[in-house]
């Protein structure tokens, strides 16, 4: 089983779907760390429940982005970290941690991508008149919502749809969708070792 660290910023119901699918077997993954940039964010509360390792703290106290990523992949090292998974994580991942798990970190996006990346993706989706957006999880590059595909599901738009009615939607899928992905990936990288 492979071990993971959560990256989040906020609620944390996606930390949530995925460390509850790994307690129940359906996500074959040791959840063995909670990384949080924002100190008071519930994400915190959420894991400190479950009984997990939390790494918290703000990217200001650092010097510089590097510094920060530094004092990150100490603890990803100590606990033998083997893929990130980020979780609502508010934040572009640095040099630091893409060349150490270059191809190890997984994104979940609530957009079809390429379409709406970045902030407010339900918003972008609501201006733009779409009767479908959806859920992507991609690998992380430099890039703000640029990296490669690894799988998809359509979320439709109804006409009378409100902004919190489509995010609901949203959150339910992705709270499916993301552990299931997240197995397949495992599962098929577990063949190619």
């Amino acid at each position: 089983m492979r071990n993971i660290a959560v990256f989040a910023s906020g609620n944390g119901s996606n930390f949530q779907a995925i460390y509850e699918a790994a307690q129940c077997g359906d996500l074959q993954a040791n959840v063995v760390l909670v990384v949080c940039d924002k100190p008071g964010a519930f994400v915190i509360e959420r894991a400190e429940k479950a009984g997990m390792t939390t790494f918290v703290c703000s990217p200001s106290e650092f010097a510089s982005k590097v510094d920060y990523e530094k004092a990150v992949l100490k603890e990803l090292l100590d606990k033998k970290v083997e893929f990130i998974v980020l979780a609502g994580y508010m934040r572009l991942i640095g040099e630091v941690l893409l060349e150490h798990y270059s191809n190890r970190i997984v994104n979940i996006h609530p957009s079809l991508l390429p379409a709406f990346p970045g902030k407010d993706a339900v918003g972008q989706a609501l201006r733009a008149g779409v009767k479908v957006t959806g859920v992507t999880v991609h690998f992380v590059d430099a890039g703000m919502d640029t990296g490669p595909i690894i799988d998809q599901i359509i979320v439709p738009i109804g006409e009378r749809d409100t902004r919190e009615q489509i995010e609901n939607h949203i959150h339910f899928v992705e709270h499916r969708f993301y552990p299931k992905v997240l197995q397949h990936l495992f599962a098929k990288e577990a063949l190619n070792t």
